[in-house]
C-alpha cells in the first residue's frame, strides 16, 4: 500500500512535466506528417483512429458513460473547443503559411487569457505572484521564439485562425473545468474523439481533395499524434484540470515552446542562441511562479 502511495505521488509530481513534454512534440510530427496529407484530412484520421482506440479502451474496463444528454453535450462542447477549435485552426494556419514562432507566440498568450476568465467563470483567485509569473513566462516565451516570428509570412486567414486557435484552447480548458471535471476519462475523450471525427469529416469532404500520400514518415506521425497526443496528451491534460486550477494548469504552455526549440536543435539542427536559451530560464521561472 505504501508503494502504491509512493508511486502515485511520483506520478502527480512528475505529470506536469510529462505533460509538457508530450505536449510540445506536436508540433515536431506535424511538421513531419504535413507534406503528405491536408491539414482536415490528417486531423480526421487523428480523430478517428483515437477515436476507435479510446471505445475499445473503455470497453475492455467497462468505463461508464454519460449519465444524461445534457452531462454528454459538456463533453462534446468541451472536447470540440479544445480539440477541434484548437487543432483545426492550428493545422490550417501553418497550411496557411503562418510562421511557427508567429504561431508560438500567438498560443503563448493562452496562461494569460485564462488567468483573466478563471476568477468570473471558476471563482479562482490568482495572486500577484502568479500575474508576475504569468507575465514572466509570456516574456519568456517571446525571447524563445523571436528568431521565428514573421508577421509578413501567411495570409490574413491564417492569422486569424493563430487568434482562433488561442481562444478555443483557452475556452474549451476552462469549459472543462467548470462541466466535465469528474468525466469518466475513457469514456469522455472516446466521446470526444468520435464526435471529432465526424465533424471534421464532414469538412474534409466539402473542402479538401482526401489525398494521402502513405510514405513512413507520413504513418509514423500520425501514429504518435494519436498515441501520444490525442490520448496521452489530452487525457493527461484533462487530468491535471481534475487535480488544480485552470490558471496554474494553463501556466505548463509556457515550458512547450522551450521544449520545442531544443527538440528543434536536437532533430532539426535549428540555431538555438543565446537569447533563446535565456528566454527558457526566463520561461521556467514565470511557469514556477505561477504555479506554486
Amino acid at each position: 500500500m505504501t508503494g502504491g502511495r509512493s508511486a502515485h505521488g511520483l506520478f502527480l509530481a512528475a505529470a506536469p512535466l510529462i505533460f509538457a513534454v508530450i505536449w510540445s512534440t506536436g508540433n515536431i510530427f506535424t511538421k513531419y506528417g504535413m507534406p503528405y496529407v491536408e491539414p482536415l484530412t490528417f486531423l480526421a484520421l487523428r480523430f478517428a483512429f483515437g477515436a476507435l482506440f479510446l471505445v475499445a479502451v473503455a470497453a475492455a474496463f467497462r468505463a461508464p458513460w454519460p449519465a444524461s444528454a445534457a452531462e454528454a453535450g459538456h463533453i462534446v462542447v468541451a472536447g470540440v473547443l479544445v480539440h477541434c477549435g484548437y487543432l483545426w485552426s492550428v493545422f490550417v494556419a501553418v497550411d496557411e503559411g503562418v510562421a511557427i514562432g508567429t504561431l508560438a507566440l500567438i498560443v503563448g498568450m493562452q496562461p494569460l487569457l485564462t488567468a483573466m476568465i478563471v476568477g468570473r467563470a471558476l471563482g479562482e483567485t490568482v495572486s500577484l505572484r502568479q500575474w508576475f509569473g504569468l507575465v514572466l513566462g509570456f516574456v519568456g516565451v517571446v525571447m524563445v521564439v523571436w528568431r521565428k516570428i514573421d508577421i509578413a509570412e501567411g495570409t490574413l486567414f491564417g492569422m486569424a485562425l493563430g487568434v482562433t486557435s488561442v481562444l478555443a484552447l483557452t475556452l474549451g480548458t476552462v469549459y472543462q473545468k467548470r462541466f466535465c471535471a469528474d468525466m469518466d476519462l475513457r469514456s469522455g475523450t472516446a466521446l470526444q474523439a468520435g464526435v471529432n471525427a465526424a465533424i471534421t469529416l464532414v469538412l474534409v469532404l466539402l473542402f479538401e481533395t482526401r489525398t494521402i500520400d502513405w510514405t513512413g514518415e507520413f504513418v509514423f506521425s500520425l501514429f504518435w499524434l494519436v498515441v501520444v497526443l490525442t490520448i496521452g496528451a489530452y487525457n493527461l491534460l484533462f487530468y491535471l484540470l481534475r487535480l488544480g486550477a485552470a490558471s496554474r494548469v494553463a501556466s505548463l504552455f509556457y515550458l512547450t515552446p522551450a521544449i520545442t526549440a531544443v527538440m528543434g536543435y536536437l532533430m532539426f539542427d535549428e540555431v538555438l542562441g543565446p537569447v533563446s536559451v535565456i528566454g527558457m530560464a526566463v520561461a521556467v521561472t514565470g511557469f514556477a511562479l505561477a504555479s506554486r
